[in-house]
């Protein structure tokens, strides 16, 4: 932890630049647009029809630890978004919600495979998203606030689609999609079973991040990175469990084979700190691994994962983080260059994305502690 300036308040964590690169369409919807979706479309399963008692259900059934009531609360966004416009009304929310916390670049994954119950093609998917992303960048750009999407087109892991959505990535790829994701759960399906998607992907010179070592552990992260070949980790917060702390005290720790390879190689940590809460990852904020992998200087970038489910959005995220390990905007900054480092646009862009957007804005909230407010009325 830097001690260059005191800890951010609310408000300037709000204003701070931010940089998403794990957070899942389908995992983000507003409450109030769930519920008018599912009237327009005649759904009537939703467990509540007031947004605020809805929004409340998705928190708790997230936080419930009953795998099949979390999975519950992505089938009731899914079953919202198989049309068109829909598609495009959510992705375009999406983007709003995310410039108006100060996110001003972010990588959003989503399932083309699950939107298809009504008709649509995954090309028409795809589409449709893009749309939304655009829109929501006008609209952004509108309220006085600059945002940067991307997409990240996700394959289910326990579904046999992998290769087909990674040559729709690959179409896509130079039209708003940036890259590509498996996820699902890890126990009982490898990132293996898809070598043929990634294989492809690597000889296409593009870009994949793959959900690992959140719940399977260290073989998950082993066979992403060196089977598949991963550009990143979705998660990746069991790398913990290759580094040993000495117990007496002294903070001295010893870096497992795969743990050390990880921090060399820089390679990408995506942690989503209260969504690893909910799922049993950590117990704690203060005793989340980030604050160690942190102080280890591993590649380790913040992001939200369901910003619905986890009731969390990216400032709320830091303010956690700021709380439990008295994080300075120097830290902030860290963590915030760390991600556009490791997003999946060309390397001149993200250079520019840090030198003229991110270093710039940090500055200038760390400079108001050089100017202390003067009393309008001094005695």
């Amino acid at each position: 932890m830097t001690q260059t300036s005191p800890s951010p308040d609310r408000e300037q964590i709000l204003r701070a630049p931010k940089v998403l690169l794990h957070d899942h369409l389908d995992g983000g919807l507003r409450p109030a647009t769930v519920v008018e979706l599912a009237a327009e479309q005649g759904y009537d399963l939703l467990p509540a029809t007031d947004p605020g008692k809805l929004g409340m259900w998705f928190r708790e059934a997230a936080d419930s630890g009953s795998l099949p009531r979390y999975l519950e609360t992505f089938a009731h966004t899914c079953a919202v978004m198989q049309r068109r416009d829909a598609l495009v009304r959510v992705a375009a929310e999406c983007v709003e919600d995310l410039a108006a916390d100060g996110v001003v670049y972010a990588e959003i994954r989503y399932a083309p495979e699950q939107h298809l119950e009504d008709g649509l093609t995954l090309e028409q998917v795809v589409e449709a998203v893009n749309e939304g992303f655009r829109e929501g960048e006008r609209r952004a750009a509108a309220a006085g606030h600059r945002i940067r999407t991307g997409a990240l087109l996700t394959a289910m892991r326990h579904a046999a689609r992998a290769f087909e959505i990674a040559e729709l990535a690959n179409r896509y790829r130079d039209r708003g999609v940036v890259g590509f994701d498996i996820a699902g759960a890890e126990a009982g399906f490898p990132p293996t079973r898809h070598l043929d998607a990634f294989e492809y992907l690597k000889r296409e010179n593009n870009h994949f991040t793959i959900h690992a070592g959140e719940a399977f552990g260290l073989p998950s992260i082993w066979q992403a990175l060196q089977w598949c070949g991963a550009d990143r980790l979705g998660h990746g917060v069991r790398i913990i469990d290759d580094i040993e702390v000495a117990e007496d005290g002294s903070g001295a720790v010893r870096l497992g084979r795969l743990a050390a390879y990880v921090r060399d190689k820089r390679v990408p940590l995506e942690m989503c700190p209260t969504s690893n809460l909910q799922t049993g990852a950590a117990s704690s904020y203060a005793e989340h691994p980030i604050g160690l992998l942190r102080r280890l200087r591993f590649r380790v970038t913040v992001n939200t994962d369901n910003r619905l489910m986890s009731g969390t959005s990216m400032s709320r995220e830091f303010e956690h983080l700021v709380r439990a390990f008295r994080y300075s905007l120097d830290d902030l900054q860290w963590f915030t260059v760390n991600a556009m480092k490791s997003a999946f646009i060309p390397f001149d862009e993200r250079l520019a994305m840090i030198n003229e957007v991110i270093k710039p804005g940090y500055a200038a909230l760390r400079s108001e502690w050089l100017f202390p407010s003067v009393a309008e009325n001094p005695s």
